[in-house]
């Protein structure tokens, strides 16, 4: 199953929902770097030393950082969908066959209305 690290504006209950799916998320607020303006390669770079995917709602950014040749471990970039546990479960669901996120970037996007 893959290990995740939330960015900082990454919501917490979608982490917590991940979480109860049985996922290994790390935030970056208990890596101890929250609050600190900390850069998005180095969000990316420590992540994947520690072999976990983003997950990010910062697609402009993240999208720039993998065109960019940077080997990473994975980039989940989410649309903003204020149903967090179907946020989750959007996730799971990208990402339960996978076997490694290694260098790929996966979009998931808020359901149509």
């Amino acid at each position: 199953m893959a290990r995740l690290y939330a960015d900082e504006n990454f919501p917490l209950p979608v982490v917590e929902e991940l979480r109860k799916l049985g996922y290994d998320v790390l935030t970056i607020e208990e890596d101890g770097k929250a609050n600190q303006g900390y850069p998005d390669e180095l969000v990316l770079h420590d992540a994947s030393a520690q072999d976990r995917a983003v997950l990010t709602m910062n697609r402009k950014h993240f999208r720039a950082l993998h065109t960019q040749s940077f080997v990473h471990a994975g980039i989940i970039l989410c649309t903003y969908n204020p149903n967090f546990v179907q946020l989750a479960q959007r996730i799971h669901a990208a990402i339960q066959d996978e076997e490694e996120l290694q260098t790929q970037l996966l979009r998931i996007t808020r359901p149509q209305s």
